[in-house]
C-alpha cells in the first residue's frame, strides 16, 4: 500500500522539463520563434489592439499636458487617486521578475529557468508603466519632475529628502537600472546565439551589435558568472527596499488607515502576490501559443501556485492586523475607518478585494486546482484585479471621510483616468507581444545547462 503511493506521489511531480531533448532542439526550439517562426494572426490581432491603447494614452497624456490633472476626479480630500493607485500596482507587479531571477538564482532553485528571462521583462515594462504616473500626476512635468533630483541651482531649491515620495524616485529608478542591467547580462550568450544562427545580413548585425563581441570562450564564461552573481546580490535587497519605500508613501502619514507599521512587509508581500500572478498570466499563453509546453512545465505553474498561495496568506494576514490594531488601539477614528471600509460608500470595493485576494486563492491548496491550466489562469486574473482593489482601497477609502464631516467627499474616476489606466496597459501588452517576437523568451543558455543537468540525473 505504501509503495503505491510512493509511486503515486512520485508521478505528480512534474519535471523542470520534458526529457528527450537536446542542446540542439532546445536552441532550435527557442530561437525559431524568433528567426524562423511567422508571425501569426492572433499575434498581430493582439498588438494591434494593444497598440490602440497606447494610442489612447498618448491621447490622454497630451489631454493632460494641455488641460492640466483637473481632468481627473481629484477633489478634496482625495487628493491622490488612480495615479497613486496605478504606480503602486505595477511597481509590485515588477517584482516577481527579481524575484525569480535573484533571489531563486542564489538559492540553486532549477524551475525558474524557464520562467526567469519574460518574467525580467515583466519587470522592466511594468516599472516603466509605474514611472509614467508620478512624472504626469504633476500635470506640468517640464515644471516639476525635475524638483526631485537633486541639481545645483542658484535658487536654493533642493528636494525634501525626509519626503518617501523623494526615496521613491531613488529606489524606483536603482531597482530600473538594476533589473536591467541583470536582464541584458543574462541575454548575451542567446543574443550571440541568435548572430550565429540569423540568416538574414540585417539581423546578424543588430544581434552581434548586442552581443558585444561574446565568442562563449572561457573566459567570459568566468566574467559572466561573476557579472551575473554579483547582479543578483544587489538585485535581492531591491526585491524589499523598494516597495518598502513605496509603502512609506502612506506609514509615514497621519492619515487612519495609513500611518501601520504592518504596511512595509504587507507591501512587499503584496507586490510577489501580484508579481506572480502576472507571470502566470503571461505564462500560460506563451507556453500554448508557441508549443513550450515542454520548458514551461506544470512544475513551474505548479510551484508559482504555491508561491501565490503563500504570500496570499501573508496578505490576509496583513488584512487581519489592520482590523485587530484599528479596535485594540482604542483610537476612534481607526475603528471608524474599519467600519467605513465595510459599510461606506465603497463597501463593494472592499468585499470585492477579500473575495479576490483572500477567499478564491484558497483553492490553491488543492492539488487539483494547482495543477488545473484554465483555472490557473483565471485564478491569476482576480489576483491582479484583487491587488489592484486594495490599492484603492487604500487611498480613496482612507482619504474620503478624513478627521472633518464637513470636508467629506466621494471619489469618482473621470475618463481620463480610466483611458490613462487602459493605456498602460496597453503599453505593458504591446512590449511583450514585441520583446517574443525579437528576443527569445526563454533562455536558451540557461536552458542548455539545465538539459544536460536532468541528463546526468537520470544517468
Amino acid at each position: 500500500m505504501s509503495a503505491t503511493n510512493d509511486t503515486s506521489s512520485l508521478r505528480r511531480v512534474a519535471p523542470v522539463v520534458e526529457p528527450g531533448h537536446t542542446f540542439g532542439t532546445v536552441t532550435e526550439k527557442i530561437s525559431s520563434i524568433v528567426l524562423s517562426r511567422p508571425a501569426g494572426a492572433g499575434w498581430f490581432f493582439g498588438i494591434s489592439i494593444a497598440f490602440g491603447l497606447v494610442m489612447m494614452l498618448g491621447m490622454c497624456v497630451a489631454y493632460l499636458i494641455a488641460r492640466g490633472t483637473g481632468i481627473w476626479g481629484l477633489n478634496i480630500p482625495v487628493a491622490w487617486g488612480f495615479a497613486i493607485v496605478n504606480f503602486v500596482w505595477w511597481i509590485g507587479i515588477g517584482h516577481a521578475g527579481t524575484l525569480i531571477s535573484a533571489i531563486l538564482l542564489l538559492l540553486n532553485q532549477k524551475w525558474r529557468t524557464s520562467i526567469n528571462r519574460f518574467a525580467e521583462a515583466m519587470t522592466l515594462f511594468a516599472v516603466a508603466c509605474a514611472g509614467l504616473f508620478p512624472l504626469i500626476h504633476t500635470g506640468r512635468p517640464w515644471y516639476a519632475a525635475y524638483f526631485m533630483m537633486p541639481y545645483p541651482n542658484t535658487m536654493g531649491i533642493w528636494p525634501q529628502f525626509r519626503s518617501p515620495l523623494i526615496w521613491d524616485v531613488f529606489a524606483v529608478s536603482t531597482y530600473f537600472t538594476v533589473s536591467l542591467l541583470f536582464w541584458f547580462v543574462g541575454l548575451l550568450p542567446d543574443l550571440a546565439t541568435l548572430r550565429d544562427r540569423a540568416t538574414s545580413r540585417p539581423q546578424q548585425m543588430i544581434y552581434g551589435l548586442l552581443a558585444m563581441g561574446w565568442r562563449g570562450s572561457a573566459r567570459h564564461w568566468h566574467r559572466y558568472q561573476m557579472a551575473y552573481l554579483l547582479l543578483a546580490g544587489l538585485a535581492t535587497p531591491l526585491v524589499v527596499s523598494v516597495h518598502t519605500v513605496v509603502s512609506f508613501d502612506f506609514a509615514v502619514a497621519v492619515v487612519p488607515g495609513w500611518h501601520t507599521t504592518i504596511f512595509p512587509p504587507y507591501f512587499v508581500a503584496g507586490a510577489i502576490y501580484s508579481g506572480f500572478a502576472m507571470v502566470v498570466t503571461l505564462a500560460i499563453p506563451l507556453r500554448k501559443f508557441y508549443g513550450l509546453e515542454d520548458f514551461i512545465t506544470m512544475r513551474h505553474l505548479e510551484n508559482m501556485a504555491k508561491v501565490m498561495l503563500a504570500t496570499g496568506l501573508i496578505v490576509a494576514y496583513g488584512y487581519c492586523m489592520e482590523f485587530f490594531m484599528a479596535f485594540y488601539s482604542g483610537n476612534k477614528y481607526d475603528s471608524f475607518l474599519a467600519m467605513n471600509r465595510m459599510h461606506g460608500p465603497y463597501a463593494a470595493f472592499y468585499w470585492a478585494l477579500i473575495l479576490c485576494n483572500i477567499v478564491i486563492p484558497q483553492l490553491l491548496w488543492l492539488h487539483r486546482a494547482r495543477t488545473n491550466v484554465a483555472l490557473l489562469f483565471v485564478m491569476s486574473l482576480v489576483i491582479n484585479v484583487g491587488m489592484w482593489l486594495e490599492r484603492f482601497v487604500i487611498v480613496v477609502m482612507s482619504l474620503h471621510r478624513d478627521f472633518m464631516p464637513s470636508a467629506w467627499g466621494n471619489y469618482r474616476p473621470t475618463i481620463w483616468d480610466v483611458g490613462t489606466f487602459a493605456g498602460t496597459i496597453g503599453l505593458f501588452v504591446m512590449l511583450i507581444f514585441l520583446f517574443v517576437r525579437t528576443l527569445p523568451a526563454i533562455s536558451i543558455a540557461e536552458m542548455r545547462e539545465l538539459v544536460a543537468h536532468t541528463s546526468e540525473e537520470q544517468k
